[in-house]
């Protein structure tokens, strides 16, 4: 069985929208594309080096688009992206012209693809099948980039339909720009109690 990695930059409220740069997604009126960029150091470059391995990717249909329309002609910073095999979730995409490129339609096909002999499969960006994921209870590992502002509006990477689980934090570096760059992994449903004093 393969794993199913989310790997995501986050503001403290969650917003996971353009992280990369002011055009990469402007729906909605999102004014601050590029947010990341700030963040940076090497601490911060030692870790997404580490986190761009290669890997199969698994990305929703608008992430796939702007991944396709800009990794083709840059993969020297991301070694092996235009090699490895990319999943894409769509009902409408019929003939993906980046090479290596699977499309999926459905949970059922997640499922089995989760299910066959393989590496690990990330899933960068994409926040509307890492909420499908969630619902399904198909996420094994998370890798945040936690950054230190609050952007208001925005898509947001986990909303309320996600199943209640567990995770156990596995990895964690704090970068001097104030990045909390933390992996963890599912272990199990929620424990409760009550808190003494």
């Amino acid at each position: 069985m393969r794993k199913i990695i989310v790997l995501s930059m986050l503001s403290l409220d969650g917003v996971m929208q353009a992280p990369g740069g002011p055009e990469e997604d402007t729906s909605g009126g999102f004014q601050y594309g590029g947010w990341v960029a700030p963040m940076g150091d090497e601490l911060y470059s030692q870790a997404l080096r580490k986190q761009l391995k290669p890997a199969d990717l698994l990305l929703g249909r608008k992430t796939y688009d702007i991944f396709a329309g800009y990794w083709p002609q840059h993969g020297d910073f991301w070694t092996g992206v235009n090699d490895v095999t990319k999943y894409v979730l769509s009902n409408t995409l019929k003939n993906p012209e980046w090479n290596n490129s699977i499309v999926l339609q459905n949970v059922a096909d997640i499922e089995k693809l989760k299910n066959t002999e393989g590496g690990d499969i990330q899933v960068h960006g994409s926040g509307e099948l890492v909420q499908l994921l969630l619902k399904h209870d198909l996420v094994d590992e998370l890798w945040l980039k936690i950054h230190p502002l609050i952007l208001g509006k925005g898509k947001k990477l986990f909303n309320d339909e996600a199943l209640a689980r567990t995770f156990a934090l596995t990895e964690h570096t704090i970068t001097t720009k104030g990045v909390i760059i933390a992996n963890y992994q599912r272990i199990g449903p929620v424990q409760t109690g009550t808190i003494e004093v």
